[in-house]
């Protein structure tokens, strides 16, 4: 396998459990597209419009100490961590006050950052695997973060989508996986769900019963405190080969 040195091996151990899927839930951020450029973007898309409407905010707060307030709004408002939004939103208001500034502004300033933030770079297999995953399981997009599906274009391609905020708790938490199985209407052991980051998806969803699948993009060793992934790919375009072998 991939990282793992033995995918067939482990495929063929995991027969029995893949049988019977029926949902599949699918992370959306690093597994259907690389985040980290993406908020970057928007980070300094959002900071160059706030130098060019709000200076004073820019003259305060370098992005440095930006990112510091928003490190004290997460210890702040630990209950609603999970919350990317209300994170994001919380420190533009604590600046823009800070700055003599009204929260007025709070809402454009948002737009301005959730434009750059939904113009990602969809993997090329991702559109092709969720149109032929689609004619045979439900799938249900299950995030931490807040993307937006309609706005790149694939929401038709889901079913439904499952955010930290509806579930009150980000990944690794029970209730997100609890609250996927629930919306995709088959059991736990019939829900694979499919994601790149080995605690916040895969120990996650095998702690709240579901099976798993690692995307491992990079060809990462497997950390050795979580158990194994019943599958490994390398990413989602092998799914449809390697769930066929259960039929």
């Amino acid at each position: 396998m991939h990282g793992l040195n033995s995918q067939w091996s482990l495929i063929l151990a995991s027969t029995a459990t893949l049988n019977d899927i029926r949902t599949i839930t699918l992370d959306l951020d690093d597994t259907l597209w690389e985040i980290h450029p993406v908020i970057k973007r928007a980070e300094q898309r959002l900071y160059a419009w706030l130098a060019e409407y709000y200076p004073r905010i820019t003259a305060m707060y370098e992005p440095s100490k930006m990112r510091e307030i928003r490190s004290q709004i997460i210890a702040e408002f630990a209950d609603q961590a999970h919350d990317l939004t209300f994170v994001r939103r919380t420190v533009l208001g604590r600046v823009g006050v800070a700055a003599g500034y009204d929260t007025s502004f709070i809402d454009d300033a948002f737009d301005v950052f959730n434009a750059v933030r939904n113009d990602v770079d969809i993997f090329p297999e991702v559109i092709p695997t969720l149109e032929a995953l689609g004619k045979r399981f439900v799938l249900i997009a299950v995030t931490n973060g807040n993307a937006n599906l309609e706005s790149i274009g694939i929401e038709h391609l889901f079913d439904d989508v499952v955010t930290a905020v509806q579930a009150g708790a980000a990944k690794p938490a029970r209730q997100v996986f609890d609250l996927a199985v629930q919306v995709g209407g088959a059991s736990r052991e019939q829900t694979l769900h499919v994601g790149d980051h080995p605690e916040y998806d895969v120990d996650g969803a095998r702690k709240a019963g579901l099976r798993t699948a690692w995307v491992n993009r990079n060809s990462d060793s497997w950390p050795g405190e979580f158990e194994l992934p019943d599958l490994e790919v390398l990413h989602i375009g092998e799914l449809p080969q390697l769930l066929s072998v259960a039929d």
